[in-house]
């Protein structure tokens, strides 16, 4: 079962918010690229929705949240059964305090 891969307005920000980290503090080079190998590793969620581990810090939620790995970030997903596609609602630092990590709006993921 193929699902379309959806990134969230808030997901979507904080691809905007690791573009601009880059660029600034090393180059638009180095910031596309990046940028690419998030969106990048998202890919074989659309084949394989069940690839990443449980984001056991959001256990509280009712969705199912699991997460991928790209460098220090973890790419936060759900698989949307309603919508039949997979939501991406979040991309976390993890050199941030974990606790941060819940702090993304409930309505991206309703």
């Amino acid at each position: 079962m193929e699902l379309e891969v959806y990134w969230t307005r808030f997901a979507e920000g904080k691809l905007d918010d690791i573009y601009n980290y880059y660029e600034l503090k090393a180059s638009a080079k180095i910031a596309r690229g990046m940028i690419i190998g998030i969106i990048d590793k998202t890919i074989l969620l659309e084949k394989s929705p069940f690839v990443g581990q449980k984001e056991e810090l959001l256990s509280d939620r009712p969705q199912n949240f699991r997460y991928l790995v790209f460098k220090n970030y973890k790419i936060i997903y759900w698989i949307n059964q309603n919508k039949k596609r997979i939501d991406v609602v979040n991309v976390f630092n993890t050199r941030q305090n974990p606790s941060k990590m819940k702090s993304f709006p409930t309505e991206t993921y309703k």
